[in-house]
């Protein structure tokens, strides 16, 4: 075990590795860089190149790249090239809203996508199964900033009893105020729930079609100690889509926060790019892969910590 968890700390720290080098990569294909930004639209051209001297935008990418991933294995993500604030700084203090809004959408998520995946699973085939298929297909074709859109027309225009932006009171936390909490949540569990629900579904109606669930309905199981039975085998499978939901949900976070102006990581995000300030857009792209990766590889040991500790289905039976 400690083997196997070792390789995949291997392969996750390989592909944060390759990420780094899309990410620095991705913000030298950027039109303009933060000069205009830092300089202002009145700074002759001089002033800009001194400004570039000074920022270090005048060195070769592979230098830039050195000292940049030199100093993230020193724990130093960087400092903002528009604020002058260090980039984990700004991670840190836009951490607790963009929780605030995926915690309630993954616990919303896996409240409604386990119990229909779970129903539909039990009866696949039959037309609850054919009718939850069919709205979760459609969902997943949906965009997500269409669904936020909708669901910004129905609730603040027809429907106003929530607010359209997430404007956080001077001194107060966003998970303080859960009427700006709500749509948000509701956007995010909305674009992750289709799939979720889906791997779950198949999981469960996989799992009934083995021998040993067979075996165990010929032997006059049924009700709550069945579906427990099947649910308890299809857990394994259920784990990796929860992991991949989450995964899914950090980058539909972006749109989301974005569109109602949640003032977490997607939306700082959003803002870096447009301000071309590299350092930030570079640290917060690289952190929000490497928790990406993260709860793939929990979700990995998991799974395998599960299978070591859970007998055989068939021998169980």
């Amino acid at each position: 075990m400690a083997g196997w968890i070792a390789a995949r700390f291997a392969v996750y720290a390989a592909t944060l590795a390759v990420l780094s080098v899309a990410v620095f990569w991705s913000t030298e294909v950027l039109p303009g860089d933060a000069t205009g930004v830092v300089s202002g639209p009145d700074a002759t051209d001089a002033e800009r190149a001194a400004v570039r001297a000074t920022l270090g935008l005048d060195r070769p990418a592979p230098q830039r790249y050195g000292d940049w991933i030199a100093g993230v294995l020193r724990g130093d993500l960087g400092t903002s090239l528009v604020s002058g604030r260090e980039v984990g700084d700004i991670l840190t203090s836009r951490l607790g809203a963009s929780l605030s809004v995926l915690v309630p959408a993954v616990v919303l998520i896996f409240a409604l996508a386990g119990v229909l995946g779970t129903v539909a699973g039990l009866r696949a085939g039959g037309r609850l199964d054919q009718a939850l298929t069919g709205a979760t297909v459609g969902l997943i074709g949906i965009p997500d900033f269409l669904v936020a859109t909708v669901l910004l027309v129905v609730f603040t225009v027809w429907w106003p009893v929530l607010p359209a932006v997430a404007l956080v009171p001077v001194g107060q936390a966003l998970w303080q105020r859960p009427e700006l909490i709500a749509l948000p949540a509701l956007a995010l569990a909305l674009g992750g729930f289709g799939s979720t629900m889906r791997l779950l579904r198949a999981s469960v109606a996989q799992t009934a079609a083995m021998p040993f669930a067979e075996f165990a309905r010929l032997n006059g199981v049924r009700g709550p100690r069945y579906v427990r039975t099947v649910v308890s085998n299809a857990a394994g499978p259920a784990i990796h889509a929860l992991a991949v939901m989450v995964a899914g949900l950090l980058g539909g976070g972006i749109v989301v926060e974005t569109l109602f102006n949640v003032p977490g990581l997607g939306y700082e995000l959003t803002r870096a790019v447009e301000s071309r300030d590299v350092p930030l857009v570079q640290g917060l792209s690289l952190v929000l892969g490497a928790i990406t990766l993260a709860v793939l590889l929990a979700g990995d040991v998991a799974v395998r910590l599960l299978h070591r500790h859970t007998a055989d289905p068939a021998v169980a039976s």
